[in-house]
């Protein structure tokens, strides 16, 4: 059998020596496809391979028509919605996540963010701390889970909402549950995002629930652009001029919020939360021993679709 890596943006060469040695360990044949520049090329080397593992490569109804043996994709990371889910179910083709492997590296370039924006984007002009602040996570899987740890830290109270987490598990770890995101948002100054993009959340994170934002509120997404109403937020800036918005994920209107908001808002230059040497060899590594798993055993835990 055959696994394919393909990624657009490659793996660390650590990363993919431990995938070379997880594939080839168990007997299958490992091609790399990296830096590819045409979606030609996607489908070429997808034709005859029986795994592909991806990081934020695009997997089409175009891709699995290609991929004639394909029986399993792994997303290197937590999110998905790279991938056609519906098309792959309709070709018999597993799709799983790698959930956790990249939390701490996400979950260390939010608060590199907050610190930031604390410090007015280090302009030379007094800031605040992090310390006897109040931190509202919105949603507490690993990602949400190292917030909260690295919160702690800081000498921060946290809170939590997620409709798909016990409460228990929050009080657990110390951290306080709210009901909804509208107390969320209304009873801390500053709050993480790290909500999925799905029909329920996009455009949720609008202009109400970002002005009820106490003073020197701090929005942080390290998720995904589709669950800002962009215009909201724009909408909420120019109202509120004390209001910060830091994010590993550009908008559609990021150069105009540039523009207006200077030392307000600040956006990485590519998505970034996961670039780390470990987070990258962590995913690399549980894509390939995923994919090992469901060839060989049929194991298909992390498993995204039906």
């Amino acid at each position: 059998m055959k696994v394919l890596v393909a990624t657009e943006k490659p793996f660390a060469a650590a990363a993919v020596q431990g995938i070379r040695e997880i594939i080839e360990g168990a007997g299958y044949e490992l091609a790399l496809l990296e830096k590819y520049t045409d979606k030609q090329q996607l489908l070429d080397a997808v034709a005859d391979a029986d795994g592909l593992i991806i990081r934020s490569d695009i997997v089409d109804n175009q891709v699995l028509d290609a991929a004639k043996n394909l029986k399993i994709v792994v997303r290197a990371g937590a999110g998905y919605d790279n991938v056609d889910l519906t098309s792959a179910t309709a070709h018999n083709v597993c799709v799983e996540n790698t959930p956790g492997q990249n939390s701490n590296a996400v979950a260390e370039l939010a608060f590199g963010m907050m610190v930031m924006a604390a410090r007015n984007m280090y302009d030379g002009k007094s800031g605040f701390e992090l310390k006897g602040k109040h931190l509202g996570i919105q949603a507490f899987g690993q990602v949400g889970r190292n917030v909260a740890r690295i919160g702690q830290g800081f000498g921060m109270e946290v809170e939590a909402v997620d409709p798909y987490c016990p409460e228990t598990a929050m009080v657990e770890l110390n951290v306080k549950p709210v009901k909804t995101v509208a107390e969320l948002y209304a009873g801390n100054q500053f709050v993480s995002i790290n909500i999925p993009a799905t029909p329920e959340t996009i455009k949720s994170i609008n202009y109400e629930l970002i002005t009820s934002m106490p003073k020197n509120g701090v929005l942080v997404n390290t998720a995904r652009k589709e669950v800002i109403d962009e215009e909201g937020l724009e909408r909420a800036l120019a109202d509120r001029s004390d209001l910060r918005y830091v994010s590993d994920v550009r908008s559609g209107n990021a150069d105009a919020l540039l523009e207006k908001f200077p030392g307000r808002v600040f956006f990485t230059p590519k998505k970034m939360g996961a670039q780390t040497a470990e987070a990258n060899a962590n995913a690399g590594t549980a894509a390939a021993r995923q994919t090992v798993d469901f060839l060989r055993d049929g194991i298909d835990k992390f498993r995204v679709n039906r």
